[in-house]
């Protein structure tokens, strides 16, 4: 059976943010064990020409809030970008796997082959079908500033690594079998 759109983002979607989420705490505790103002950390970037974590963090719950909302059919809810702190990060990637949590399963798999409208800036739209939105543009967007987010921890000496940013894959580990 071919895996179903809902199948393809939703859960992939929720199991990074949870990720995420751990990522903040992790931070969170860095700063406090370092004794480092956590502005430092939300106001740090990788590049000049680049956003810092807070705006990374803000575009990965854009990302998946409103590309779902889009495959759903629905309106997203809307968010201020008002965070000053890692615990209202964190409170706002919780709001965003609510919502995640509370989408129609069968109306994002009909989603296919529906044209989705995006957004791209003040004068224009882009048209997708469903699939090629979902594959091309809003996993590729979210993987890209969920990336840049875990990047600026680890850059900033944040003890993270690989499986803090795969967070809780469906994964069963099994011994191997001796022949």
């Amino acid at each position: 059976m071919p895996q179903s759109m809902f199948q393809s983002s939703i859960p992939a979607l929720d199991i990074n943010l949870a990720a995420l989420s751990g990522l903040l705490d992790k931070a969170a505790a860095f700063a406090a064990a370092k004794k480092i103002d956590p502005a430092v950390i939300l106001h740090s970037r990788l590049a000049p020409d680049m956003f810092d974590f807070v705006r990374q963090v803000q575009v990965v719950t854009d990302q998946a809030r409103r590309g779902s909302a889009r495959l759903a059919g629905v309106e997203p809810p809307s968010y201020e970008d008002t965070e000053t702190s890692i615990e209202q990060l964190k409170t706002r990637v919780e709001k965003t796997r609510a919502f995640l949590k509370g989408l129609d399963r069968k109306a994002i798999d009909a989603s296919a082959e529906r044209e989705i409208v995006i957004p791209l800036g003040p004068d224009k739209t882009g048209h997708m079908k469903g699939d090629d939105y979902l594959n091309h543009f809003l996993l590729p967007n979210f993987y890209f500033h969920y990336t840049a987010a875990y990047a600026i921890l680890r850059h900033l000496g944040v003890d993270v690594g690989k499986m803090d940013f795969l967070g809780k894959i469906p994964i069963e580990l099994k011994d191997k079998v001796k022949a």
